[in-house]
């Protein structure tokens, strides 16, 4: 609940920041326009390279996985081929 508050504070401080940078901006309405609108664009560049950071770090994550279990399924593999193995010649050696 407290975390929650905290961000209800933090945006409506960055609400009235912007409200008031807005208010006495020194820059005419256009300048302020294209100014929001090249950050704007500044941001969706940078949440772009953000997602394909973590698009990639994601099939990173998914790939090492994929191998661990390919490792672990041979491993399980191995050991019941040798486990039938072992049995075979337990039983042959018992019918001798």
């Amino acid at each position: 609940m407290d975390d929650d508050r905290r961000l209800s504070y933090f945006c409506l401080g960055v609400g009235i920041g912007v409200a008031v940078g807005f208010l006495f901006a020194p820059k005419s309405g256009e300048e302020t326009r294209e100014m929001i609108r090249s950050r704007a664009e500044e941001g969706k560049e940078y949440l772009r390279r953000r997602g394909e950071e973590w698009k990639d770090s994601a099939t990173e994550m998914v790939e090492r996985g994929r191998t661990a279990i390919n490792r672990q399924r041979d491993q399980v593999s191995a050991a019941v081929d040798a486990g039938r193995q072992a049995y075979r010649e337990t039983v042959a050696g018992e019918t001798d």
